[in-house]
């Protein structure tokens, strides 16, 4: 280095960081890469006019650069150790080269060549890497090293260098404390050296993509509770050091917001979904930093679909809320016990008192204007579970307005099963409003809107190629013409003498009953046309309750006609009969439903009698 000047080696560096911040898309078409391999030479460059060290001499890996090794490699070091001296510095130097070095092998998908310079990077700072001037660049790396093995699906040794990033953060932090130097600062002359400020804000950084990857990393995991803590740390800390995307932060609180619904913590995913919605808004109006390197206008169809997606997380919201409540107030035949709405009624206070402060501080995101945006939007939507019509129909608009949001992106052509989750979604919020519904005649209105919507997609889908997503459609079809018909029923045993368009109606519901359940119970037959002797487990409960509705639509239909009784009773007992043996022959079926296992061996027992009575009576009359 002794020939050619300091500045003209930082200059170079500098050169070299400029082709690699480089776009790919603005390299040559057959060189998508040119811009990275120019870097890669002159950080070569670089590294030789540096020349070597003591530390760079013996090139073999050592135990303690091995990812998981008991040592101290990936443990906290004893002390703070400063690299002083022409040796440390250059040791420093040749560190954050190795370390550039690494990051351009793994851009160019040469993972094993970046792994082995971002090793090297990592064992020349070993003695330093809790210094002022070592510690952003090895947690840097080793945040690196992280992302590497998540990719070869190595999670566990993933795991290994993230925890040891955020225990170094710890550490410094604790016993140092001070913002620490950016590693490019190795390259530049004093005067340009960054300020506290800057410093400081490019580490808080450096520490929130560790967050980042570690609740990626708990994800794959399936360390559900330690993934939502640090995502959401991630998230809070992005607002405070005003380094996010819009879009991705939006689309991450809505995810985020999925895992507080699953645990029925309903306030915190209202607060994420608003926050997710204040976010999503500054689409365009915040100018453009290195992690927003595209303008939003050029991405319109991700904005669309990123739109549509935090819509039906919102979707989800509405109605797990709304089922919650159905299932905390309904009776064994599935109708609102007026007990238990009261007994919730009475609880309501006392959730209000003594969760909404302890609860809504805990996941609290933004800070002045931007918190109160966030509560203004919260504010407009309950966390509480709806105990009657009016309070459920509130969440009903709601989720039936991003029901509307969702489906102008995820449009049957392009996004055919996205667009069929979105309507079954929209039949569901119909189905569990119905159930808040106390006027009869509006709860049919609400099954008919459901089947309206369902229908023609049986007629659009092709069945060899949607066969589970045709089952479920036609399972919810067969359920709302079910559910249609004992309403009618209900209606008509209220009248003293129904007349014969009642009749007819319940008939015809009757009649559409049973082709849905039919065309879902012949989806299971082989090519042969022939019902299984087994049934797969996925479709063993609804296959059983489909043959338990149709034993019992055939046990209502009204017809004066008794040899046409007869047969709807025979036929009516061939199913419950179905239901009794099987379960006999397959024991595990009988868990899966013992409610309708026990009123099939009630109803062949009480069957045959019945239908002697008929014959006697046809013979005498």
């Amino acid at each position: 280095m002794a020939n050619v000047p300091w500045a003209e080696v930082c200059e170079k560096f500098q050169a070299a960081l400029a082709l690699s911040r480089v776009e790919l898309h603005k390299n040559p078409e057959k060189e998508p890469y040119k811009s990275k391999y120019s870097a890669r030479a002159m950080l070569e460059e670089v590294k030789a006019l540096l020349g070597p060290t003591s530390e760079d001499e013996d090139e073999r890996p050592e135990a303690d650069d091995c990812p998981g090794a008991d040592d101290h490699a990936l443990g906290l070091p004893a002390e703070v150790v400063e690299p002083e001296g022409p040796v440390g510095q250059r040791a420093v130097r040749l560190a954050v080269i190795e370390f550039h070095l690494g990051v351009n092998h793994i851009d160019t998908e040469e993972l094993s060549a970046g792994e082995e310079h971002l090793v090297k990077c990592l064992r020349l700072l070993r003695r330093y890497r809790l210094s002022h001037d070592c510690i952003s660049l090895c947690i840097q790396a080793q945040n690196n090293l992280g992302i590497l093995w998540s990719e070869r699906e190595e999670i566990e040794t993933a795991q290994a260098y993230l925890e040891s990033s955020e225990a170094l953060y710890n550490q410094y932090m604790k016993e140092v404390g001070s913002p620490p130097l950016d590693p490019t600062e190795c390259f530049l002359p004093a005067e340009e050296k960054l300020t506290e400020q800057e410093r400081s804000k490019r580490f808080e950084k450096v520490y929130t993509h560790n967050l980042y990857y570690l609740a990626q990393v708990y994800q794959h995991l399936e360390m559900f509770e330690k993934a939502a803590h640090y995502c959401h740390s991630t998230l809070k800390r992005q607002l405070e050091h005003n380094a996010y995307h819009p879009i991705e932060w939006a689309i991450n609180a809505a995810t985020l917001s999925q895992f507080y619904i699953n645990k029925l913590c309903f306030m915190e995913a209202r607060h994420c979904l608003s926050a997710a919605n204040v976010i999503f808004g500054q689409t365009g109006k915040i100018s453009a930093t290195e992690d927003t390197p595209e303008a939003e206008g050029e991405v319109p169809e991700l904005y669309h679909q990123r739109k549509g997606e935090i819509a039906r997380c919102w979707i989800k919201y509405c109605l797990t809320l709304m089922q919650n409540a159905q299932l905390s107030m309904q009776d064994n035949i599935g109708e609102l016990d007026l007990d238990k709405q009261s007994e919730l009624r009475a609880l309501r206070k006392k959730e209000l008192d003594e969760e909404e402060s302890i609860r809504k501080k805990a996941v609290q995101f933004g800070t002045g204007e931007l918190c109160d945006a966030i509560s203004a939007v919260e504010e407009k939507v309950s966390y509480l579970k709806p105990l009657d019509f009016e309070e459920a129909r509130e969440l009903f608009l709601l989720g039936q307005h991003y029901v509307f949001e969702a489906k102008q992106f995820f449009q049957i052509d392009g996004y055919v099963t996205d667009h069929i989750e979105v309507v079954q979604d929209h039949s569901a919020l119909f189905k569990v409003l119905a159930f808040f519904e106390t006027d009869m005649e509006r709860r049919c209105k609400m099954h008919k809107r459901r089947i309206a919507m369902l229908e023609p997609l049986t007629v659009d889908l092709n069945p060899q190629y949607y066969l589970l997503v045709n089952r479920q459609i036609q399972f919810e079809i067969a359920h709302a013409y079910y559910d249609m018909m004992d309403l009618k029923v209900t209606i008509a045993d209220r009248l003293r003498d129904p007349d014969s368009h009642i009749v007819k109606k319940i008939n015809n519901l009757n009649k559409s009953a049973l082709k849905y359940y039919q065309l879902f119970l012949d989806s299971l037959r082989d090519p042969n046309k022939v019902f299984p002797e087994h049934i797969g487990e996925d479709v063993l409960r609804p296959a059983m309750l489909a043959k338990f509705r149709v034993a019992s639509l055939y046990g209502k239909i009204i017809t004066m006609d008794p040899k046409k009784e007869l047969e709807n009773l025979a036929t009516s007992l061939e199913h419950y009969k179905f239901i009794v043996d099987y379960c006999e022959k397959h024991p595990e079926a009988a868990q899966e439903i013992e409610v309708e296992l026990e009123l099939s061996k009630e109803m062949v027992s009480l069957l045959p009698a019945k239908m002697e009575r008929f014959r006697t009576k046809m013979a005498l009359t």
